[in-house]
């Protein structure tokens, strides 16, 4: 078949939607040990990580969700010095986080190493060199094993970003967003420290996402969810916010830029502004579910 007739469709869990989309080449093309991986150039997105069928992060808007991802979080911890990744195969979640001046180490861990010499080769425009910046320190295996010695270490990180496949993905993406997956988390998190976790689409999937919520409730003292549009996905994703002394709602838009600039933080997509605009977009969806 010519690639000019080749299409990818792909559809989110239960049915509930359906996008076509154009392959222009196909780059890369295998099944790993946990999942099948793609790498393709799509018809006005360019180049395209998709797993399992779905779309991880294409190459206009990755910088979207991820430093929508990132930042909110990194942002409002005064001083992030510490960072826990799990997830994130494409390097550009850790892209982001290094961008923080303030950042003396950064934890990636994640399952499929496949994933991560793929996105080595193919997708520079991600990591930009992050997985050989002297700050990152890279586990293959899985996250939440980590998670449990490094507990038992006694390790401690001021912020946790969590980069895993959506919560409806599959059963076993659904443990990794439960109370007893937080709770595990909670034990590597510093008093004031603060977890964040991309949770798919809030107004596709509320009763989903409304447990993930709930979970984190059931946790942290202060959970918030915070969205924005992301083009490739064709929806708003959604992410929560989690931590015991800070809300993602209590730094100012001028409060924002000020700390980005002060750590020498440059962005295509996150500043102030859009930082208030995340979170009043999550409450408008909290309104249509209501």
């Amino acid at each position: 078949m010519e690639l000019e007739e080749f299409r990818l469709s792909l559809y989110q869990p239960g049915g509930l939607m359906g996008t076509i989309y154009a392959v222009d080449e196909v780059l890369y093309n295998s099944k790993s040990r946990y999942q099948h991986i793609m790498i393709v150039k799509l018809r006005g997105f360019g180049k395209t990580l998709v797993l399992d069928g779905l779309i991880q992060s294409t190459e206009s808007d990755e910088h979207i969700y991820h430093e929508a991802l990132v930042h909110p979080a990194m942002t409002v911890h005064p001083n992030p010095r510490r960072v826990l990744i799990l997830g994130g195969g494409e390097g550009a979640t850790l892209r982001e986080v290094l961008r923080h001046s303030t950042v003396e180490k950064a934890v990636m861990i994640d399952i499929d190493e496949e994933v991560i010499e793929v996105s080595k080769k193919y997708l520079p425009e991600w990591h930009r060199g992050a997985f050989d910046d002297p700050r990152t320190e890279l586990h293959i295996m899985d996250g939440f094993e980590y998670v449990k010695r490094a507990s038992e270490r006694g390790e401690r990180f001021d912020v946790v970003i969590m980069d895993l496949t959506d919560p409806y993905g599959s059963d076993i993406a659904a443990q990794l967003y439960s109370r007893s997956a937080f709770e595990l988390i909670s034990r590597v998190l510093s008093s004031d420290g603060i977890v964040v976790t991309q949770a798919g689409c809030s107004t596709l999937f509320p009763d989903v996402f409304k447990r993930v919520y709930n979970a984190a409730r059931q946790v942290f003292q202060h959970v918030r969810e915070y969205a924005v549009w992301v083009p490739s996905f064709a929806y708003a994703n959604s992410f929560i916010a989690m931590s015991n002394k800070y809300r993602i709602d209590s730094v100012s838009r001028e409060e924002v830029d000020r700390r980005l600039a002060e750590r020498g933080v440059k962005t295509r997509f996150y500043n102030g502004l859009r930082h208030i605009a995340m979170i009043g977009m999550a409450e408008m969806h909290i309104e249509i579910k209501a």
